[in-house]
């Protein structure tokens, strides 16, 4: 039985409205975060474009028994020569210890101590479960009001959004070499889910980080030592 026009109709404006939701929290993070990105490697002077921040946050990314995986690894090179160039004074290493067996912040950690980072720079947060978790715990733990997110370019509008919502004054620096460990469509794909994740978390709810306290002050000790 052919279906009537009224019934063809709704069904488009259905799928229009669908279709408009699906982009919407891509949409949000990329506006969120127009003006506060910039890409590391770009030019010969890209370290110029970051703005001075009391602190990068380096999001976790994944560890190999003691080793960073390649795309953290470049997310820790990038906050070390920000370091080095006097663009932050300390280095929040935020990530996944929800195991015995796995520790991604003592391995940031152990890596940028290998570059000759000093290890009072460097601050550990061994809860940051995903990116809303980790913004939030930078402003509520550590007591961060500023700072400098670092990741990857397909994930850098989102973390910047995500920081700057959480009420955190936020610019982003984002590794591009990405692309050679895993196919742009799986980055598309992942954000497309990740950022309506994000949107619903702090946007709608406002949620909670899985552990969200005490307030410890090793932030501030870094910062005054720096």
């Amino acid at each position: 039985m052919p279906l009537s026009r009224t019934t063809l109709r709704r069904s488009y404006q259905a799928a229009v409205l669908l279709s408009v939701l699906a982009v919407a929290p891509l949409t949000w993070a990329w506006l969120t975060s127009s003006g506060y990105r910039a890409v590391a490697g770009s030019s010969a002077g890209w370290v110029s474009e970051v703005p001075a921040a009391p602190a990068a946050l380096v999001l976790g990314a994944g560890a190999r028994g003691t080793t960073p995986s390649p795309m953290l690894a470049r997310r820790l090179d990038i906050s070390a020569e920000l370091y080095r160039a006097g663009k932050v004074k300390a280095i929040l290493l935020s990530g996944d210890n929800s195991r015995a067996d796995y520790d991604e912040p003592t391995v940031m950690r152990d890596y940028l101590l290998a570059r000759r980072i000093p290890a009072g720079a460097l601050v550990l947060d061994y809860a940051g479960f995903d990116t809303w978790d980790s913004c939030v715990r930078a402003r509520d733990v550590f007591g961060a009001t500023r700072l400098t997110v670092v990741t990857q370019v397909f994930h850098l509008p989102r973390a910047v959004a995500l920081c700057r919502t959480a009420g955190l004054e936020t610019f982003g620096v984002g590794d591009d070499s990405a692309r050679q460990w895993v196919s742009t469509y799986s980055y598309a794909a992942r954000e497309f889910a990740a950022s309506a994740k994000g949107f619903l978390d702090s946007v709608v709810l406002d949620a909670a980080p899985v552990f969200p306290g005490p307030r410890e002050t090793t932030l501030d000790d870094a910062l005054r030592a720096g």
